[in-house]
């Protein structure tokens, strides 16, 4: 099984009917609404809200009920992948560029589980990973001219020939900080920049466990918060 199949498989595993869950983005995410479909087609009773298109169209797919956030009273439970967790449980997140909807669903849910392969653990964020910045496309220029002056080259992203454009209608700044020994600090410090709009950098504050999943199939939980 793959290692990050095995750590969404786990992780579906503390979802209760009646809960409404927070659906993340990307591979590892879909290992988990797959396993969520499945058991729903069971009979699970649940509601969920997506943090991408993607994920809506998916979930929606395999009949799971998708509401819009501003639905929903409360969000119980969120599930979601990692491109880097660090071991006191920061994250960089938004490889798939959907990081601003992430941390929104992250930060608005009663408990956000991280679902990662083992290679997903790192020392310190950024020495491998970029950081996914989300900028405005109005004067993005001076945008990346004031990130650049805090000791990075940042990149925008690009979909084949054209600029990647998010689901909020945003370019997304891939920024290498090698070394990420603050991460809170850096975010502040990224969206006190005019036309940033958010970063891939998710404190571990906000993460309640992370399941990582062993190439050997085996999966475990490490609590960052109860």
């Amino acid at each position: 099984m793959d290692e990050k199949q095995s750590a969404a498989e786990k992780a579906v595993q503390l979802i209760q009917g009646g809960m409404t869950v927070g659906l993340g983005s990307g591979s590892t995410a879909s290992w988990a609404i797959r396993k969520l479909g499945e058991k729903v087609k069971n009979g699970l009773k649940i509601n969920a809200v997506a943090t991408s298109l993607k994920t809506e169209l998916l979930a929606k797919e395999l009949m799971i009920p998708v509401l819009d956030p501003s639905e929903v009273q409360k969000i119980d439970i969120a599930i979601d992948g990692a491109d880097e967790v660090d071991k006191k449980g920061n994250l960089i997140k938004g490889g798939g560029g959907s990081l601003l909807r992430e941390k929104m669903i992250a930060y608005a849910s009663e408990r956000f589980h991280v679902m990662v392969g083992e290679s997903k653990i790192v020392e310190q964020l950024g020495n491998k990973c970029p950081l996914p910045v989300e900028i405005v496309p109005f004067g993005k220029e001076l945008t990346l001219r004031k990130i650049r002056a805090l000791g990075c080259e940042p990149v925008l992203r690009k979909s084949g020939d054209h600029f990647f454009i998010s689901d909020n209608g945003n370019l997304v700044a891939d920024c290498m900080f090698p070394g990420i020994s603050d991460a809170s600090w850096l975010d502040v410090r990224l969206k006190m920049i005019p036309g940033v709009v958010e970063t891939g950098l998710f404190s571990s504050q906000v993460v309640t466990s992370v399941f990582i999943g062993y190439k050997n199939g085996d999966a475990r939980e490490v609590t960052i918060h109860s």
